[in-house]
């Protein structure tokens, strides 16, 4: 598909389909937290391979539809070759936080779309929305904060985690497949009637996230300054029509900001030493 056209059938999105489909599992409700002191016991409940698999194959499922709704952007689009580039950057310093990264194959895609999202699957498997993009004007270094927080989720295991919570509590679930922000999970037990139960990330986990998401986004050679920027621009977004979807599982906030900007010069040192090498 050549760039104009994808351009042309892709702003805005159409009202119906994939776009409401996911519209409404952001805006579902969440699940009760996942205390940070159970996340390694309640991991070695779900094989990592196995919740591997399932993201990856719910992403590819995520994809084709898009595509078949002509709002997957073509492989020379430049806004997508910006992604991929940002992403190979990040990417080669995920090993410090997940030894399975290095085997991961990872994917970056940019779907049509005027939401305000992002997110990063088990696996590596990464989606932009263009409306992130677009609405926010974000820069290089504030799209990396981005991405290296939805990463940081992934190489975390913070689904993982949750999807055993789910297990252990006898809600009616097997591996499923995490939508990291988005914040659906699929009963792929079932071959038929695909029972879907959202999950939202507790306090500790998206703290989490952005601290390792802000120092690998510094060892790649980003300004950790942009985190700060991001979610400003993210709480003004707020105020205007329409929340997010980015902020449905990523509420924002002054204590989110304050603790960012509290951390900022911590990583300083490794963002001089990734540009200086440079």
């Amino acid at each position: 598909m050549c760039q104009q056209c994808y351009q042309s059938t892709h702003s805005p999105w159409p009202r119906r389909g994939f776009l409401l489909a996911m519209g409404a599992a952001i805006a579902s409700p969440a699940m009760a937290q996942v205390d940070v002191g159970q996340a390694s016991r309640l991991r070695g409940l779900v094989p990592a391979d196995k919740i591997e698999q399932a993201g990856v194959m719910q992403y590819s499922q995520l994809m084709e539809k898009a595509r078949a709704q002509n709002a997957l952007a073509p492989e020379g689009h430049p806004q997508l070759q910006r992604l991929r580039a940002i992403a190979s950057k990040l990417v080669a310093q995920s090993g410090k936080w997940n030894d399975r990264a290095k085997d991961w194959r990872w994917e970056v895609n940019l779907i049509g779309s005027q939401q305000i999202n992002a997110f990063c699957m088990p696996g590596g498997k990464i989606a932009f929305f263009t409306g992130i993009l677009s609405q926010l004007k974000l820069t290089d270094d504030e799209v990396a904060m981005v991405m290296g927080h939805e990463i940081a989720h992934a190489l975390r295991e913070h689904a993982r985690a949750r999807i055993a919570k789910s297990q252990g509590t006898g809600t009616i679930l097997s591996i499923g497949a995490q939508l990291l922000g988005l914040g659906q999970v699929g009963d792929l037990a079932a071959n038929v009637g695909t029972k879907l139960i959202t999950l939202k990330f507790s306090r500790n986990d998206e703290i989490d996230a952005d601290l390792v998401g802000l120092e690998l986004a510094a060892r790649a050679g980003f300004d950790p300054n942009a985190s700060i920027a991001l979610w400003e621009k993210m709480g003004k977004a707020k105020g205007g029509k329409g929340s997010p979807a980015f902020l449905s599982t990523h509420p924002t906030g002054p204590d989110r900001i304050e603790r960012l900007r509290e951390n900022v010069p911590r990583v300083k040192g490794l963002y001089q030493q990734a540009v200086g090498k440079r």
